[in-house]
């Protein structure tokens, strides 16, 4: 069989794969957020916290549990890598330094991930499982409670209340990311991945050397990583490492985690609304977008331009033999747009047009199929977006699900969609204006730039991934990517919710021959081309300096 057809029966597997869980998955999720009942483990849970999960919160309750939460758990987490070495389990590690105990703590608080550091020789077996692990479940139950906020502002009418912010944090927890994430922890451990608490090992290479090779509970961290859109590998080398990512089978069922949820969500929006069709508008858009990337990457990976991979035969640098290109195309498109971050093969070497394709997807705002909760709620942002469009090109008041976008509805969407490119392009000018930024450059020129504005990008809109030659750990990086991710995690959410308080107090309006049906598909096709346009207007310039730059010279 050729690569080719292989890599098309892949893509089609998955694909097949996704449509198969997108309905059972989606209703239980609407399910388990409409839910009147709480099991016995979530009582406990509500006890220990001081919680009351049967009271309503409007938008600023609801926004302080977020923030109050992951404000501790930055706390914790920080105090957690500072005194490890005290910890059992240490290894014998050091303590993290404060700048990189901040960066990793908002990092993975963030749903971020991004990691300046190699994880088998820094993190503990305690740092990494009651600090990491932990902030992958809850910090992807709060995205995903940020989005059913705002899918309860559209379904309510005549009142603020958006629900209880710590019974969606522990259901999200509980009833979907645990369950899901032990079931794919067991079929990675079958298929090799590792999960133990053992010590250092020492082992002789081919070559005679020595090298040290740390076990850890790799199976449980990797299944949640990819479920949860979080992205941070126990190993440095991430999903490309065989302890991580055995084979080939490993290689295509991480890729189906990292995109189940997302994929699923709009169901779930659908069913909570009382309109399956809107959720199936909402997923066809992203499924058009992410389509789009798998076949530009792969297009320009096989076609292999320039002179050292022409004489090579193929664009293999920084990807795994086990999984050749297409499957690493495919890997790398679905992880840049679900802002996970855990990457199978290093982006720094794809060609400069498909890593521009790749940045691309982490600039849309990450909503083609987006993380775990944050991309259904880019996405329903956006749809806003493109009601107000379309009601401008009529001259009709925009509505949307029987809600009129109002001045109050666009402003806050607008502040939400300008968050992550101020973020990205002030970032990445102070880096470069700087020695401290220009000094992480491994490379000089177009790719030099394209290594700090993915950085940026990816901090920002909190993927994780980076072009791996890029030098992240410094004093300089730690600070401001750190800063970037908090940001970029959390002023949307202000939006987000705001923009659901609004929504839910208005008394909705009944559908009316002028009326934009937003479940058919022109409102899909005006939906994604309302966020190519804008996208591309916003980052174009940038793109142009970098990836587009290095792609054309080649």
């Amino acid at each position: 069989m050729s690569p080719v057809l292989a890599d098309v029966l892949l893509v089609a597997a998955l694909i097949g794969a996704l449509a198969l869980v997108h309905r059972p998955l989606g209703d239980y999720m609407a399910a388990v957020y409409s839910a009147k009942k709480h099991l016995r483990v979530e009582r406990w849970i509500y006890r220990s916290v001081g919680a009351d999960p049967d009271t309503e919160m409007r938008w600023p309750a609801y926004l302080r549990g977020v923030l109050a939460f992951s404000a501790v758990s930055v706390l914790f987490l920080y105090l957690l890598q500072r005194v490890q070495d005290r910890l059992p389990l240490s290894l014998g590690f050091k303590p993290i330094s404060p700048d990189q105990a901040f960066n990793t703590a908002v990092s993975f608080v963030s749903n971020t991930n991004w990691q300046s550091y190699s994880g088998e020789t820094a993190m503990s077996h305690v740092t990494q499982t009651a600090g990491l692990a932990v902030q992958n479940f809850v910090s992807a139950a709060v995205g995903i409670a940020v989005a059913v906020a705002l899918v309860r502002g559209f379904a309510r009418s005549r009142t603020g209340d958006l629900g209880n912010f710590w019974a969606d944090l522990v259901r999200g927890t509980v009833r979907i990311l645990i369950p899901v994430s032990v079931i794919a922890a067991l079929l990675l451990i079958a298929a090799g991945a590792i999960q133990n608490f053992g010590d250092i090992h020492t082992v002789t290479t081919l070559t005679g050397d020595k090298q040290a090779i740390s076990p850890g509970a790799v199976a449980s961290q990797e299944a949640i990583k990819d479920v949860g859109t979080n992205g941070g590998g126990f190993f440095n080398a991430n999903s490309a490492h065989p302890f991580e990512n055995p084979n080939g089978f490993t290689n295509l069922l991480e890729i189906f985690l990292l995109l189940v949820i997302p994929f699923s969500l709009p169901r779930t929006f659908g069913k909570m609304v009382g309109n399956v069709r809107q959720g199936y508008a909402i997923v066809a858009a992203m499924g058009i977008i992410w389509f789009a990337g798998v076949v530009a990457v792969t297009w320009i990976e096989y076609a292999h331009p320039g002179t050292a991979s022409q004489l090579a035969g193929g664009s293999m640098e920084g990807k795994e033999q086990r999984f050749g290109e297409g499957p690493s195309s495919l890997f790398a498109v679905s992880t840049t747009m679900t802002s996970t971050g855990s990457v199978n093969s290093f982006h720094d070497s794809y060609q400069g047009l498909s890593g521009g394709v790749l940045l691309l997807g982490m600039m849309l705002g990450e909503i083609a199929p987006g993380g775990v909760g944050s991309g259904l709620y880019g996405m329903l942002v956006m749809a806003l977006i493109a009601v107000f469009l379309a009601g401008l090109m009529v001259g009709r008041t925009p509505e949307y699900l029987g809600k009129k976008i109002g001045t109050r509805e666009i402003k806050l969407a607008a502040c939400h969609i300008l968050v992550t490119p101020a973020l990205v392009l002030i970032g990445t000018a102070v880096a470069m204006a700087l020695p401290d930024g220009r000094g992480a450059m491994t490379n000089i020129g177009a790719h030099g730039f394209s290594e700090v504005l993915y950085a940026y990008t990816s901090a920002s809109n909190n993927n994780g991934s980076a072009f791996a030659g890029f030098g992240a750990d410094t004093t300089f990086f730690n600070t401001t990517l750190g800063l970037c991710m908090a940001l970029g995690r959390f002023l949307p959410m202000v939006f987000v919710l705001a923009l659901a308080g609004s929504l839910a107090e208005q008394k909705p309006v009944p559908a009316t021959a002028g009326t934009l049906r937003t479940e058919k598909p022109l409102f899909t096709g005006l939906l994604v081309g309302a966020i190519m346009i804008i996208t591309g207007l916003t980052f174009f310039p940038a793109l142009a300096l970098g990836p587009l730059a290095e792609g054309l010279a080649a």
